[in-house]
């Protein structure tokens, strides 16, 4: 298992006082078999007047908090340590054939097919969703996928040609997209960042009428050679999950073109980037205003709670 320090940094500055702050953070690390929390500190700054945690519709875990004093500037610091076990994936070509895995979800919402309860839930991400729209886009998001998606090629080794095609075809240019960029003109313009590329490749396999959702959270990068590590100077990550029958959720990252390994840490999925942004809310006053941004991820030693660690 390889361990973590995540530090995420969000400061706003206002051009006038906000009056009411009320906010939502996914910015907890979400616990799972292959991944282990060992610590979390939220710093808030100015302190809030309510704060709660609880988990959201798709099992992430959330902070909410509320500010009712006048500030002109809000500082959110996630502080978190993670051990992160490298995926065991499945060999992409022994999956069922992707046709199966679109009639096996059709026939379980309907209520006849095995599986139902799983099935169902991967149901939910079939569909689309506020930043993944479908409608007419939806034949050509179809046409793009169809060459990877031969008929009765597997599932996953249609997936992973399809997230090297979406690798080959769009440009990584982070002055192309902001947040609320329709993926139909991230199609269009063949260019824009992790989540871009995500939300595309969800849009793809959805049209296909298959089940995929969005995975939040942070990738390992390495420092030009030799050059040292630099605080806030790693970004948040974003990949895809697909759903197989009989395997479960299996993950692809397009912007990098190969499934993740023990060097991405999971911070949320839900549908799209909307269910998951680490930082969103409403505000009562504050005019314009500017927000800064840092990430650092940094390996360390495993903690001396873990069986393995030499203490």
């Amino acid at each position: 298992m390889q361990f973590y320090e995540l530090l995420h940094d969000t400061t706003y500055r206002y051009t006038s006082p906000v009056l009411l702050s009320q906010q939502v953070a996914h910015l907890r690390p979400r616990e799972s078999l292959r991944q282990r929390l060992v610590s979390y500190v939220l710093e808030i700054d100015p302190v809030p007047a309510q704060r709660r945690e609880r988990t959201d519709f798709f099992g992430n875990p959330v902070s909410c908090f509320s500010l009712y004093a006048a500030h002109d500037r809000l500082s959110v610091r996630a502080r978190s340590r993670v051990g992160v076990l490298a995926p065991d994936w499945p060999d992409p070509a022994a999956s069922l054939p992707w046709e199966a895995a679109r009639d096996h979800l059709r026939d379980a919402l309907s209520g006849h097919a095995p599986l139902q309860a799983e099935a169902r839930d991967a149901g939910q991400y079939r569909f689309a969703s506020p930043f993944v729209a479908l409608g007419a886009e939806a034949a050509r998001y179809a046409d793009y996928a169809l060459p990877c998606f031969t008929p009765e090629r597997p599932l996953l080794e249609a997936s992973a040609a399809l997230s090297a095609r979406i690798h080959a075809d769009f440009r990584f240019d982070p002055a192309a997209t902001d947040v609320a960029t329709p993926v139909a003109q991230v199609f269009a313009a063949r260019r824009g960042v992790c989540q871009d590329f995500s939300q595309l490749m969800i849009a793809c396999l959805r049209s296909l009428g298959l089940a995929a959702r969005y995975v939040s959270g942070y990738l390992l990068t390495a420092p030009p050679p030799g050059q040292a590590r630099l605080v806030g100077a790693d970004a948040s990550h974003a990949w895809v999950g697909v759903w197989c029958p009989g395997v479960g959720w299996v993950e692809f990252d397009p912007t990098n073109d190969m499934q993740p390994g023990d060097g991405h840490i999971t911070l949320a999925w839900g549908r799209d980037y909307g269910d998951v942004c680490p930082l969103r809310g409403v505000i009562l006053g504050g005019a314009g205003h500017a927000v800064e941004v840092a990430v650092t991820v940094m390996p360390v030693e495993a903690p001396c709670d873990d069986i393995r660690a030499p203490c």
